[in-house]
């Protein structure tokens, strides 16, 4: 014999499933929140690596490129916020925006005017999207050209 649910209980299952859903999106997106935090921590806070180690890096990244026969490449992307002035400056390429800079951002410009400067490299931070029209992420980018 076959058994067929009631209404009730079909909309009672139907409530649950929605109800474990819910609970399954809201622990992805705790998670997620999470995940971005921790990377905010880690970015505002200097990275405790060497002129060496970051040399190292950097000499694969723009190896890559140019092989890839790019003049430039962005080497970082952060949120406007680790600016002190949300990244205004920036923006409106304003004198003095590397002072507004923070965390690994800061130690990236810095690396930038002590070792990639003098070999003719140059470097450009510009806000590189814009959320319902307001600034978001900033990028780095290096060229060579």
């Amino acid at each position: 014999m076959i058994t067929l649910p009631t209404v009730k209980d079909l909309k009672a299952r139907m409530a649950q499933a929605e109800g474990e859903k819910a609970s399954a999106a809201a622990k992805a997106q705790a998670a997620a929140e999470a995940e971005r935090q921790a990377f905010l921590d880690r970015i505002s806070k200097p990275s405790g690596k060497t002129d060496e180690e970051v040399l190292e890096k950097a000499a694969s990244i723009i190896g890559n490129a140019a092989s890839n026969g790019l003049t430039s490449v962005q080497v970082f992307r952060f949120p406007n916020h680790l600016c002190t002035d949300d990244g205004r400056t920036i923006d409106q390429g304003e004198e003095g925006w590397e002072k507004t800079l923070t965390g690994i951002p800061k130690e990236l410009y810095e690396f930038w005017a002590r070792q990639l400067s003098p070999r003719g490299y140059r470097i450009r931070y510009e806000v590189i999207d814009r959320p319902k029209g307001m600034r978001g992420d900033i990028g780095v980018f290096l060229s060579w050209d």
